[in-house]
């Protein structure tokens, strides 16, 4: 039986909403870290960003899609991209024309400024640098980046459709300064935006595609005012609008989007399929309706019977002109193509789909090809009957578990006492948050064991070196609990996910993260087990090292879920805490090895949450519980922490005091320190580590600017709950900036200990 929509209706339209940036092989990576290296020019970087347009806007072209963006791209952000064409850039940073020295400067620091905060796109791993609000935006209107990569397009062929964050999500996602009101600024971010749509409907473009993912939230009436306000002006300007909404369901704010009046509306299906017969029931009879529902965020490929049974039921009831098939979102956040995947096993590949595939999807879908459906009926039968997928003993274990294994022998109150009088620490103990600069030389020896051209003794022995460098370079700084550096490690999950059964990994699967730091998510098909130690041989050598504390460092199993590209044939719970027993198992095998502190980093938790806060809750339960499940089988006298960063965490604190994790350290650096209120005001009992320098950066911030947020983080907690560390791990920093600020970083500490002890 043929799957697809009925041959009678003509084929329907296409549209891509956002493709990769980094280019096949990760050009645009390597051009900004060359540029920023100084061994690029800009006129070089800028070259290669052209050339990578011309070469994604021509693949597009070439699969059939009829709608294809422009203004996805961005030097660094598309945030930040906004920002700078709307004149809005943060106060601080200066006004006027945006150089590319300055846009990096907001980015990643300079020697004047640090940059500006970073924290996720809603619920995925992609950062956006937070817009800063405050009365004196100058608000001047910049097209010329908008305007320019349209008329590169053009040349090559191409019309496309720009797009836009809309200016309810800018405004949301952004933060008043100083307790400045963002809504204040109402007025003269809808005249920014309407000059924007102007200058593009007297460039002839037909049509723009405006993202306001927000939409998919909680909003109060003052939000829904402010977007009902915006998009009845924006309606004066002669231009068509796909609102583009995505992620979750419009719910209760159906009705406001509906009557924008906008001439399209895109919806996402696969995060929400109920929300198709909400939307056709309330759609103006002139809205066009583009359809999401080929997944942009994960990589497995697409069911086309139930795709194809949703665009059946728009097309029924408003006609094949009025109906667009799409991905659910941007397909910025999937790899750029399979082509380069020679070693995945060939049952697994052929139920993947990344961009380029998606594009065809998309296509194949739209054109209702029998052929490319019967296909693929047989490849997603063929998933469903993979033994593979299935662990018995896993399952069992699941099954088995006990509520006292969700929980430690004592209340944290019991254990602290018993941890301080073990490990001996001083007042405001300083750490690391675990890795150390992976410099090229580590890269280079990791590269030829990987490939065969370097012995397994050989890179042993050069990993016993670097760690023992490492450790003598903590202990002259005078840190106070030591980590061994992390040098075997390759990415704090896909690391992991290599020890574990149940993960498959790509040559080239890579995904943006921010600017240019890339990571390739490893592949969750089956259950997860852990067969063997994945850290204990090598914490071990490193303890064995130095008398000073030793932390053994893992990655949590909500991390690991979130950073991985997961299965989607079982439910998300099941497989975190397949993950968290493995974790358990570790854990418990470090504190054997007489490893007393033991790091489990969770960064992910608040990425994980829903859009929605009514289903937080249940997200939370379970979540919370595997990490709990993770850490919950050691002694009292075993300290547990916890890393999390570029999050809200004022909105989780219950939660996060619920992991009852002994230590927690954060990122706060960029925000200096705001979020010790929310810990102070909650009450947060355990003990918190508040990142005193922003890691992102080759800035080197001088002791004195670190004890000064020491001594805002001193007055917000009390003293024995202070740890001193950076924001985040050091992978990505050169030996000699890091040497610098941890040395900065112990020096400040010492002058607040000789304060306290006066």
């Amino acid at each position: 039986m043929t799957v697809g929509i009925a041959s009678n209706i003509p084929a329907l339209k296409t549209a891509n909403l956002g493709f990769p940036r980094m280019g096949r092989q990760r050009e645009w990576k390597f051009a900004l870290e060359g540029y920023w290296a100084g061994k690029r020019t800009e006129a070089d970087l800028l070259e290669v960003a052209r050339n990578l347009r011309a070469e994604h806007w021509k693949l597009q072209k070439a699969a059939g899609i009829d709608f294809i963006p422009s203004n996805d791209f961005s030097l660094y952000d598309q945030v930040l991209d906004t920002l700078v064409l709307l004149g809005a850039t943060p106060e601080r940073f200066g006004s006027g024309y945006v150089t590319l020295e300055r846009y990096f400067a907001m980015a990643r620091n300079s020697r004047e400024q640090t940059a500006m905060e970073m924290t996720k796109w809603f619920d995925t791993n992609y950062h956006y640098l937070t817009p800063e609000w405050s009365a004196g935006i100058s608000f001047e209107v910049n097209t010329d980046k908008l305007l320019s990569e349209i008329h590169e397009a053009r040349m090559l062929g191409i019309e496309t459709r720009p797009v836009l964050i809309g200016p309810l999500t800018l405004l949301l996602l952004g933060k008043g300064v100083d307790g400045f009101d963002p809504f204040s600024l109402a007025d003269k971010l809808i005249a920014a935006y309407k000059t924007v749509l102007a200058q593009l409907a007297e460039a002839k473009i037909w049509w723009v595609q405006i993202d306001e993912p927000i939409l998919a939230t909680d909003l109060s009436e003052q939000a829904i005012h402010f977007f009902r306000k915006a998009y009845r002006q924006f309606g004066a300007v002669p231009i068509k609008i796909m609102l583009t909404t995505y992620f979750d369901r419009l719910a209760e704010n159906l009705f406001a989007v509906v009557d924008a009046n906008t001439t399209g509306l895109h919806i996402d299906v696969v995060r929400a399929p109920q929300q198709l017969d909400e939307v056709l029931a309330v759609l103006k009879p002139h809205q066009v309706l583009s359809v999401g529902c080929v997944e942009g965020r994960n990589i497995w490929l697409t069911n086309f019977a139930e795709a194809s049974a949703l665009l059946n039921k728009a097309v029924k009831s408003l006609g094949a002109e009025r109906v667009i098939v799409a991905p659910s979102c941007s397909l910025l956040h999937v790899p750029h193509d399979l082509r380069g995947e020679s070693k995945l096993p060939a049952r697994l590949k052929s139920w993947l789909r990344f961009a380029e595939e998606k594009l065809g999807e998309i296509v194949a879908l739209a054109k209702a090809d029998a052929e490319a459906a019967q296909q693929n009926a047989a490849a997603i039968a063929d998933r469903a009957s993979a033994e593979s997928s299935v662990n018995p003993t896993v399952r069992a274990q699941l099954a088995a578990l006990k509520e006292s294994d969700f929980s430690r022998n004592a209340p944290y109150s019991e254990r602290a006492g018993v941890q301080r009088a073990a490990l001996g620490l001083p007042l405001f103990p300083t750490t690391t948050i675990g890795s150390f600069p992976q410099t090229a030389e580590v890269r280079k020896h990791r590269a030829a064991f990987r490939q065969g051209h370097e012995t397994a003794e050989a890179y042993e022995a050069f990993l016993r070196a670097a760690i023992e460098n490492c450790i003598r370079q903590q202990e002259a700084i005078g840190l106070d609990v030591l980590v061994h550096g992390e040098f075997e490690r390759n990415d704090m999950v896909e690391y992991f996910a290599e020890f574990l059964e149940g993960f498959a990994f790509t040559e080239n699967g890579w995904v943006q993260s921010y600017g240019s730091r890339c990571v390739k998510p490893p592949v969750i098909f089956g259950d997860v087990s852990r067969p063997k130690p994945m850290t204990v041989k090598w914490t071990q050598y490193a303890r064995s090292l130095t008398s000073r504390p030793m932390k053994g460092m893992l990655t949590g199993p909500i991390t690991i879920l979130q950073w991985s590209f997961v299965r989607n044939d079982i439910p998300r719970q099941q497989t975190a805490w397949q993950i968290a027993l493995a974790l358990r198992a570790e854990v418990n095998d470090l504190e054997a090895a007489r490893i007393d502190i033991i790091q489990v980093d969770e960064p992910a938790l608040r990425e994980g949450l829903p859009l929605r806060h009514r289903d937080w809750d249940a997200y939370l339960d379970w979540a919370v519980k595997a990490f709990r499940l993770a850490t919950s089988g050691v002694h009292n006298r075993t300290q547990i922490h916890t890393h999390m960063c570029y999050c809200e965490f004022e909105d989780i604190l219950p939660s996060i005091a619920a992991l009852d994790a002994d230590v927690i350290s954060m990122e706060s650096a960029r925000s200096r320190m705001e979020l010790l209120d929310a810990f102070r005001t909650h009450g947060y009992p355990n003990e918190i580590g508040p990142g005193v320098y922003d890691i992102h950066s080759p800035r080197v911030p001088d002791a004195q600017e670190m004890y000064a947020l020491l001594k805002q983080a001193a007055q917000a907690l009390k003293p024995e709950q202070l740890w001193v560390n950076p924001d985040c791990g050091l992978k990505t920093r050169g030996w000699p900036e890091t040497i610098s600020a941890l040395t900065n970083m112990c020096a400040a500490t010492a002058r607040l200990r000789a304060e306290v002890r006066a």
